[in-house]
Protein backbone atom coordinates (compact mmCIF):
# COMPACT_ATOMS: atom_id res chain seq x y z
CA UNK A 1 0.00 0.00 0.00
CA UNK A 2 3.06 2.28 0.27
CA UNK A 3 5.15 3.17 -2.75
CA UNK A 4 8.52 4.91 -2.97
CA UNK A 5 9.28 8.00 -5.03
CA UNK A 6 11.69 5.91 -7.11
CA UNK A 7 8.96 3.42 -8.01
CA UNK A 8 6.51 6.21 -8.88
CA UNK A 9 9.11 7.79 -11.17
CA UNK A 10 9.75 4.44 -12.87
CA UNK A 11 6.07 3.58 -13.29
CA UNK A 12 5.27 7.04 -14.66
CA UNK A 13 7.38 6.21 -17.73
CA UNK A 14 5.64 2.88 -18.41
CA UNK A 15 2.87 2.36 -21.01
CA UNK A 16 0.09 2.40 -18.38
CA UNK A 17 1.26 4.91 -15.78
CA UNK A 18 -0.59 5.37 -12.49
CA UNK A 19 -3.01 8.22 -11.98
CA UNK A 20 -1.35 10.66 -9.57
CA UNK A 21 -3.55 12.56 -7.13
CA UNK A 22 -2.24 15.56 -5.18
CA UNK A 23 -4.24 15.98 -1.95
CA UNK A 24 -2.65 19.10 -0.46
CA UNK A 25 -4.80 19.93 2.59
CA UNK A 26 -4.30 20.86 6.23
CA UNK A 27 -6.68 22.09 8.90
CA UNK A 28 -6.59 25.88 8.86
CA UNK A 29 -4.76 26.10 5.51
CA UNK A 30 -7.17 26.97 2.67
CA UNK A 31 -4.41 27.27 0.06
CA UNK A 32 -3.92 23.65 -0.98
CA UNK A 33 -4.63 24.37 -4.64
CA UNK A 34 -2.12 27.23 -4.66
CA UNK A 35 0.50 24.93 -3.13
CA UNK A 36 -0.26 22.48 -5.94
CA UNK A 37 0.16 25.20 -8.58
CA UNK A 38 3.51 26.16 -7.03
CA UNK A 39 4.90 22.67 -7.56
CA UNK A 40 3.62 19.10 -7.97
CA UNK A 41 4.48 15.74 -9.46
CA UNK A 42 4.31 15.96 -13.27
CA UNK A 43 0.88 14.83 -14.45
CA UNK A 44 -0.69 14.89 -10.99
CA UNK A 45 -4.29 16.03 -10.62
CA UNK A 46 -5.22 18.32 -7.73
CA UNK A 47 -7.93 16.90 -5.44
CA UNK A 48 -9.88 19.19 -3.13
CA UNK A 49 -10.45 17.29 0.09
CA UNK A 50 -13.30 19.45 1.36
CA UNK A 51 -15.42 19.23 -1.80
CA UNK A 52 -14.29 16.03 -3.58
CA UNK A 53 -13.41 13.72 -0.69
CA UNK A 54 -16.39 14.63 1.51
CA UNK A 55 -20.12 14.71 1.05
CA UNK A 56 -22.56 17.54 1.80
CA UNK A 57 -22.76 18.54 5.43
CA UNK A 58 -25.65 17.03 7.37
CA UNK A 59 -26.61 17.47 11.03
CA UNK A 60 -24.60 15.16 13.31
CA UNK A 61 -22.65 13.76 10.33
CA UNK A 62 -19.41 15.54 11.19
CA UNK A 63 -17.26 18.00 9.29
CA UNK A 64 -16.28 15.58 6.51
CA UNK A 65 -19.11 13.09 5.88
CA UNK A 66 -18.40 10.33 3.41
CA UNK A 67 -19.45 11.19 -0.13
CA UNK A 68 -21.95 8.86 -1.75
CA UNK A 69 -20.48 6.22 -4.07
CA UNK A 70 -22.07 8.11 -6.96
CA UNK A 71 -20.35 11.36 -5.95
CA UNK A 72 -17.02 9.60 -5.48
CA UNK A 73 -17.36 7.82 -8.82
CA UNK A 74 -18.00 11.12 -10.63
CA UNK A 75 -14.89 12.62 -9.05
CA UNK A 76 -12.76 9.56 -9.79
CA UNK A 77 -13.82 9.67 -13.45
CA UNK A 78 -12.88 13.37 -13.59
CA UNK A 79 -9.44 12.42 -12.30
CA UNK A 80 -9.07 9.93 -15.15
CA UNK A 81 -9.40 6.68 -13.21
CA UNK A 82 -10.42 3.64 -15.27
CA UNK A 83 -11.23 0.08 -14.26
CA UNK A 84 -7.92 -1.55 -13.33
CA UNK A 85 -6.03 1.74 -12.98
CA UNK A 86 -3.29 2.02 -10.38
CA UNK A 87 -3.68 5.21 -8.32
CA UNK A 88 -0.95 6.94 -6.31
CA UNK A 89 -1.95 9.60 -3.80
CA UNK A 90 0.35 12.05 -2.05
CA UNK A 91 0.52 15.31 -0.12
CA UNK A 92 3.21 17.29 1.64
CA UNK A 93 2.31 16.33 5.20
CA UNK A 94 3.40 12.73 5.60
CA UNK A 95 0.21 11.34 4.08
CA UNK A 96 -2.10 12.84 6.71
CA UNK A 97 -4.42 14.21 4.00
CA UNK A 98 -3.65 11.83 1.13
CA UNK A 99 -4.64 8.86 3.28
CA UNK A 100 -8.24 10.11 3.07
CA UNK A 101 -8.13 9.61 -0.72
CA UNK A 102 -6.40 6.24 -0.27
CA UNK A 103 -9.12 5.05 2.12
CA UNK A 104 -12.06 6.46 0.15
CA UNK A 105 -10.96 4.96 -3.16
CA UNK A 106 -10.37 1.59 -1.52
CA UNK A 107 -13.79 1.86 0.16
CA UNK A 108 -15.32 2.75 -3.21
CA UNK A 109 -13.84 -0.28 -4.95
CA UNK A 110 -10.50 0.77 -6.50
CA UNK A 111 -8.27 -2.21 -5.81
CA UNK A 112 -4.80 -0.73 -6.35
CA UNK A 113 -4.29 2.54 -4.47
CA UNK A 114 -0.87 3.45 -3.07
CA UNK A 115 0.36 6.15 -0.72
CA UNK A 116 3.59 7.83 -1.80
CA UNK A 117 5.71 7.30 1.29
CA UNK A 118 7.22 10.65 2.22
CA UNK A 119 4.97 12.49 -0.24
CA UNK A 120 6.27 15.51 -2.11
CA UNK A 121 9.25 15.72 0.24
CA UNK A 122 10.39 12.25 -0.89
CA UNK A 123 10.00 13.23 -4.54
CA UNK A 124 12.10 16.33 -4.00
CA UNK A 125 14.70 14.45 -1.96
CA UNK A 126 15.15 12.05 -4.89
CA UNK A 127 15.89 15.04 -7.15
CA UNK A 128 13.02 14.52 -9.58
CA UNK A 129 11.55 17.39 -11.58
CA UNK A 130 8.29 19.09 -10.62
CA UNK A 131 5.60 20.73 -12.69
CA UNK A 132 3.82 23.97 -11.86
CA UNK A 133 0.52 25.56 -12.79
CA UNK A 134 -2.48 23.48 -13.84
CA UNK A 135 -2.20 19.89 -14.99
CA UNK A 136 -3.03 18.99 -18.58
CA UNK A 137 -6.70 17.85 -18.69
CA UNK A 138 -7.07 14.08 -18.55
CA UNK A 139 -9.52 11.98 -20.52
CA UNK A 140 -12.51 11.03 -18.38
CA UNK A 141 -12.26 7.63 -16.76
CA UNK A 142 -14.79 4.80 -16.68
CA UNK A 143 -14.30 3.36 -13.20
CA UNK A 144 -17.41 2.04 -11.45
CA UNK A 145 -17.56 2.54 -7.68
CA UNK A 146 -20.16 1.15 -5.30
CA UNK A 147 -18.80 1.68 -1.76
CA UNK A 148 -18.67 -0.71 1.16
CA UNK A 149 -15.31 -2.33 0.40
CA UNK A 150 -13.78 -1.21 3.72
CA UNK A 151 -15.54 -1.38 7.10
CA UNK A 152 -17.10 1.62 8.81
CA UNK A 153 -18.63 2.18 12.25
CA UNK A 154 -21.77 4.02 13.24
CA UNK A 155 -21.73 6.14 16.39
CA UNK A 156 -23.49 3.36 18.31
CA UNK A 157 -20.97 0.79 17.10
CA UNK A 158 -18.09 3.08 18.09
CA UNK A 159 -19.63 3.51 21.54
CA UNK A 160 -19.93 -0.25 22.03
CA UNK A 161 -16.58 -1.27 20.57
CA UNK A 162 -14.36 -0.73 23.66
CA UNK A 163 -16.27 -3.49 25.47
CA UNK A 164 -15.16 -6.13 22.96
CA UNK A 165 -12.33 -4.61 20.92
CA UNK A 166 -10.18 -1.50 20.62
CA UNK A 167 -11.27 2.02 19.68
CA UNK A 168 -8.34 4.28 18.81
CA UNK A 169 -8.47 8.09 18.98
CA UNK A 170 -6.04 9.42 16.36
CA UNK A 171 -6.10 13.09 17.44
CA UNK A 172 -3.32 14.87 19.30
CA UNK A 173 -3.03 13.90 22.95
CA UNK A 174 -4.14 17.27 24.30
CA UNK A 175 -7.39 17.05 22.34
CA UNK A 176 -7.98 13.49 23.54
CA UNK A 177 -7.44 14.58 27.14
CA UNK A 178 -9.83 17.50 26.69
CA UNK A 179 -7.24 20.16 27.47
CA UNK A 180 -7.96 22.02 24.22
CA UNK A 181 -10.58 21.82 21.49
CA UNK A 182 -9.92 24.24 18.65
CA UNK A 183 -12.83 23.41 16.35
CA UNK A 184 -15.42 20.92 17.61
CA UNK A 185 -18.32 21.59 20.05
CA UNK A 186 -16.98 19.78 23.12
CA UNK A 187 -13.58 18.72 24.42
CA UNK A 188 -12.61 15.19 25.42
CA UNK A 189 -12.91 11.73 23.89
CA UNK A 190 -15.31 8.84 23.39
CA UNK A 191 -15.46 6.83 26.64
CA UNK A 192 -13.27 3.74 26.36
CA UNK A 193 -11.20 5.05 23.45
CA UNK A 194 -7.40 4.73 23.60
CA UNK A 195 -5.15 7.62 22.55
CA UNK A 196 -2.88 6.91 19.57
CA UNK A 197 -1.96 10.24 17.90
CA UNK A 198 -1.63 9.92 14.15
CA UNK A 199 1.61 11.88 13.98
CA UNK A 200 3.37 9.07 15.83
CA UNK A 201 2.88 6.79 12.82
CA UNK A 202 5.70 8.73 11.17
CA UNK A 203 9.43 8.60 11.75
CA UNK A 204 10.83 11.28 14.00
CA UNK A 205 11.48 14.51 12.10
CA UNK A 206 10.79 13.13 8.61
CA UNK A 207 7.47 12.47 6.84
CA UNK A 208 7.96 8.73 6.19
CA UNK A 209 5.96 5.95 7.81
CA UNK A 210 7.67 3.98 10.52
CA UNK A 211 8.74 0.48 9.54
CA UNK A 212 6.29 -2.40 9.73
CA UNK A 213 8.10 -3.74 12.81
CA UNK A 214 7.92 -0.36 14.53
CA UNK A 215 4.21 -0.05 13.75
CA UNK A 216 3.52 -3.58 14.99
CA UNK A 217 5.19 -2.59 18.25
CA UNK A 218 3.19 0.66 18.39
CA UNK A 219 -0.08 -1.25 18.08
CA UNK A 220 0.95 -4.36 20.01
CA UNK A 221 -1.74 -3.83 22.65
CA UNK A 222 -4.76 -3.58 20.32
CA UNK A 223 -7.21 -6.42 20.79
CA UNK A 224 -10.19 -7.77 18.89
CA UNK A 225 -11.99 -5.65 16.34
CA UNK A 226 -10.24 -2.31 15.86
CA UNK A 227 -11.95 0.99 15.11
CA UNK A 228 -10.41 4.43 14.56
CA UNK A 229 -11.69 8.00 14.75
CA UNK A 230 -10.14 11.46 14.69
CA UNK A 231 -11.62 14.93 14.41
CA UNK A 232 -13.58 14.48 11.20
CA UNK A 233 -12.51 11.17 9.64
CA UNK A 234 -9.47 12.48 7.74
CA UNK A 235 -6.35 11.64 9.75
CA UNK A 236 -8.05 8.49 11.08
CA UNK A 237 -7.52 7.13 7.55
CA UNK A 238 -3.77 7.58 8.10
CA UNK A 239 -4.06 5.51 11.27
CA UNK A 240 -5.88 2.80 9.32
CA UNK A 241 -3.08 2.87 6.75
CA UNK A 242 -0.46 2.51 9.49
CA UNK A 243 -2.41 -0.37 11.02
CA UNK A 244 -2.54 -2.00 7.58
CA UNK A 245 1.26 -1.74 7.31
CA UNK A 246 1.38 -3.53 10.67
CA UNK A 247 -0.97 -6.23 9.37
CA UNK A 248 -4.04 -5.11 11.33
CA UNK A 249 -7.43 -4.42 9.76
CA UNK A 250 -9.44 -1.52 11.18
CA UNK A 251 -12.80 0.19 10.66
CA UNK A 252 -13.35 3.94 10.34
CA UNK A 253 -15.90 5.91 12.32
CA UNK A 254 -16.52 8.54 9.60
CA UNK A 255 -18.30 11.14 11.74
CA UNK A 256 -15.51 10.97 14.32
CA UNK A 257 -15.27 13.50 17.14
CA UNK A 258 -16.93 16.31 15.16
CA UNK A 259 -20.14 14.26 14.92
CA UNK A 260 -19.93 12.70 18.39
CA UNK A 261 -19.31 15.98 20.22
CA UNK A 262 -22.17 17.70 18.37
CA UNK A 263 -24.68 15.23 19.80
CA UNK A 264 -25.58 16.28 23.36
CA UNK A 265 -26.83 12.75 24.06
CA UNK A 266 -23.33 11.29 23.64
CA UNK A 267 -21.16 11.04 26.78
CA UNK A 268 -17.69 12.56 26.88
CA UNK A 269 -14.61 11.44 28.83
CA UNK A 270 -11.61 13.62 29.68
CA UNK A 271 -8.13 12.96 31.04
CA UNK A 272 -5.50 10.49 29.91
CA UNK A 273 -7.42 7.32 30.74
CA UNK A 274 -9.91 5.62 28.40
Amino acid sequence: MLISAEDVYRQAAEPNPPVLLDVRWALGDPDGEQHYHDGHLPGAVYVDLDTELAGPHEPLAGRHPLPSPRQLQAAARRWGINAGTTVVVYDNSGGLAAARAWWLLRWGGVADVRLLDGGLAAWRAAGYAEASGSARPRAAGDVVLDGGHLPVLTADEAAALPRTGTLLDARAGERYRGEVEPIDPRAGHIPGAVSRPTGENLQSGIPYFKTADELRERFADVRGTVGVYCGSGVTAAHQIAALAVAGIDAALYPGSWSAWSADPARPVATGDRP
